[in-house]
Formats: C-alpha cells, structure tokens, sequence
C-alpha cells in the first residue's frame, strides 16, 4: 500500500481473508515474517513481546505504530514491531503459531481471532478488560464495540478500530439532476432514475476482480431491511422475507441501470475512477473516501442513513482487534503490551493517519479528527446504528470469516449484479453455498 491504501485493499484486508489468501500472490512466509526459531520459546526471542501488525494505512502509520511498539517497557519486558503483508497472511500467521516463531499479540482479520480461538491458540483478554477498567478507558469505549468479542470463555481479542461503510454521494450530480439526496428506498430508487438521464450512476458499486464493495452492499441492504444472514441465536437464516425484499429491491435497481450494468466487473480501480470522474452519484463505500479517490474539493461528502421500507436503519461494519496469542514469554507482558498500546492509540489518529474509525469517544473528540466534517457524521449517525456480519446475531465467531472471505457471497452478488435471477432463487443457492463451509 504505496499512498492511501485501495478500497480493495482496506475492504477485505481489514477483516476477512479465508478465500483471498489462496488467490492473492504467494510470498515467502516465516522469512518474510522475521520469526526466530522455535528454540527462542514462547513466541518471543529474550523476552521481548513480539507484536505483528498490517499495513493499515500508509507507510508511515507503521513507523508510527513501530515507534510506539519500542517505547514500551512494561512487565520487566520490551516489545518489537514486525510488518506482515496481507497477501497470503492468514498462511503466515498459520504457519509461524505452528511452528511457535509466531507473535505474542498481533492485529489481523477481523475475524483472525476466533480461528485461532478453535485450534486453542489464543489467549483470552480478561485481565486487559480488567485493567482498561482500573485506568478508565474501558468506559471510554463507544457503545456496543466490546460486546461482540466475549465469548463463555472470555474476551477473544480487544477492538481498537472500526472500519465502516458508510452511504456517500457526489452534490453537483445531484444537482444536475435536480433531485434530492435518498432518505429512503423509494427516494433511491426515484433519484436513481433521474440521476441516470444526466448521465450518472444512480448506486455506484463493484464485484471485479478484489473488490468486495459489492459483497458488503448485499449484506448492508439485508441489515437495511432488519434482515441479515443469521438468526438471533447464530443460526444460519438466509431465506427470512426481510432478505427476500432487499433482493427483490437490488434487482429493480439493476433492471433499472440506476446500477451500473459493468457493475459485475468492476475492480477497485474501476470503481475508484468512477467516483473521481464524476460518473458516481451514489453508493456504499469506506472511510476516507475523498482522498482516497482524490477529490477533496468538497464535491464527495457522506450521506445520512436510508431508511428500509419498514423504517429500518442499519450500517456495516467491522470491528478490528487487537489478539493475544497463548505462545508468549509472559502473560502478564503481553497483557501489559496490549494496555499500554491502547493507550496510545490517540497519538495515531492526531497524526491522521488512521483510515477508520476508533474505538474511543475520547479520540472521536480530538480536533484532528472533528476537523474532518464527514467523520464527525459518521460517529454521529452510523455508529450507532451499525451491525456486523453476525446479524440479527451480535457475536462474532470463525463462521464470519468463512461468509467473508468465501465464494458463496461473491457468487451471490456477481448473481444479483447481472440481474439474470430471481431473489428466491438467488439466496436458495447462497444459502446452499453456506451451508457448505459453515460449521452451523
């Protein structure tokens, strides 16, 4: 990730990676991790807590992050900084655990954690939650982001940002068609269609070759309409009559070309040039996405909410964590490690070069992230209502990364994108396609 990373890249390397991993580009594993030998012990050679992290953001959000890591000196222990790629990293981190030349603590896949979590290679986070409530920052996290990462057995991991997708749209595309910005499905539907005769994409989106933008649209419309892909208990649900209408509504919107028809095809490159070079009207996107695209003039701002038919409101978003591995010279270092890196999260942020969310209202508070107006709605108003992939469920678990990072869902969108399809029959085969990987 040379400057500002991709939407491909931010968009399936932030969490997911089962499925990606093989098609991605092989590089050498424990070479390019840094790992010592197993006769080291514990993870970590001399004591020193090994933390591995990915490329986030650009480059120089690792320098910052490595030079937070080396100032660490808590537990008789020191910390060091290693960088994994994400190509084929799920095979790195496998590969290192096995052989015991892995990290002590690490950030990763969103769902990273709850894999490791079934092979008995994680340690809980009890002791941190335990401190972050001694030092007050427990209460500092935002509603609703800590909670999906206990399990029977404890805390899996500890979230330290969040990365969402929030609705943005172009102004002067709106204003050329003379019509008003979607507060609903109808209105999208209606702006759509008027967007479309001055030339514009009604609902930008893509499912090419590394872009999952279109992947999380299926899923934000379900959630959009109080549906989702699991039951409240965590059973798999994929034919409930709220999934039903939000297929039923993106294919009016395909058989309506306020979706682009090439939509299918789309790379994040393609998609991105859509956006800078004002074809897009409207979609679903990340973060930071002026920059991103390159057009900061004021024209690409965020969008509130729509509303689902039945009044529903609903955002996508993933929480990342940081974990703690059962190889490690201390416990009590890396629990340590992992208190004091929190605590000095905020100075990432008031560099700016954090492409997501944090997980502490103190730092959505900050001037250097309040001067960003379209951060400042997003807190506001899809934060609160945001839902993750385990939806009508709230808890996380290793089931996601297989929803994620799997063909069924990409099967299922590049489905719906062509249009060729009924809803019915299009969530019969991504169900079966579940069905087949998913443990439930």
């Amino acid at each position: 990730m040379s400057t500002k990373p991709s939407i491909a890249s931010s968009a399936f390397s932030r969490r997911g990676f089962l499925g990606f991993a093989a098609a991605a580009a092989s590089v050498p594993l424990l070479a390019a991790c840094g790992g010592g030998s197993a006769s080291q012990g514990g993870g970590s050679a001399a004591g020193t807590i090994k933390f591995w992290d990915m490329p986030w953001a650009t480059p120089a959000y690792n320098d910052a992050a490595k030079k937070i890591v080396e100032g660490f000196s808590g537990a008789n222990s020191k910390a060091s900084y290693q960088l994994i790629q994400w190509n084929n990293f799920y095979q790195t981190f496998s590969s290192a655990i096995a052989s015991k030349t892995g990290p002590a603590v690490s950030t990763g896949g969103g769902f990273q954690a709850f894999q490791f979590e079934e092979q008995g290679q994680i340690a809980y986070a009890d002791k941190v939650m335990e401190a972050l409530k001694k030092n007050g920052q427990f209460d500092d996290f935002l509603p609703g982001v800590v909670e999906p990462f206990k399990t029977d057995k404890g805390y899996v991991a500890v979230p330290w940002q969040l990365d969402i997708r929030p609705l943005w749209y172009r102004k002067s595309l709106f204003e050329k068609a003379g019509v008003e910005v979607p507060t609903d499905w109808a209105s999208l539907l209606e702006a759509g269609k008027k967007l479309k005769t001055v030339g514009a994409v009604g609902f930008a989106t893509g499912s090419g070759a590394g872009n999952n933008i279109g992947n999380h649209l299926m899923i934000m419309m379900m959630l959009n309409n109080g549906g989702g892909v699991f039951s409240n208990d965590g059973q798999l649900d994929v034919m409930n009559d709220r999934n039903v209408e939000a297929v039923e509504f993106m294919l009016e919107l395909v058989s309506n070309g306020i979706v682009d028809p090439a939509a299918v095809s789309y790379t994040t490159d393609n998609l991105n040039a859509q956006w800078k070079d004002g074809k897009a009207a409207y979609g679903m996107l990340t973060l930071g996405v002026p920059e991103r695209v390159g057009d900061t003039s004021g024209d690409i701002v965020v969008a509130s909410p729509i509303a689902g038919p039945h009044g529903d409101k609903a955002a996508l978003i993933f929480p990342n964590n940081i974990m703690m591995y059962t190889n490690t010279p201390s416990q009590e270092a890396s629990e340590a490690f992992v208190v004091y890196y929190l605590g000095q999260l905020k100075e990432l942020w008031k560099q700016k070069l954090m492409n997501a969310l944090p997980v502490f209202k103190s730092i959505t508070e900050m001037p250097e992230f309040t001067s960003d107006p379209n951060n400042v709605k997003i807190v506001k108003e899809y934060v609160p209502i945001a839902k993750t992939f385990a939806s009508r469920g709230t808890a996380l678990s290793a089931d996601l990364a297989a929803l994620d990072g799997g063909q069924a869902l990409n099967q299922f969108t590049q489905t719906i994108l062509t249009g060729k399809t009924d809803a019915k029959s299009a969530l019969q085969a991504f169900e079966s396609g579940l069905k087949s990987v998913l443990k439930k």
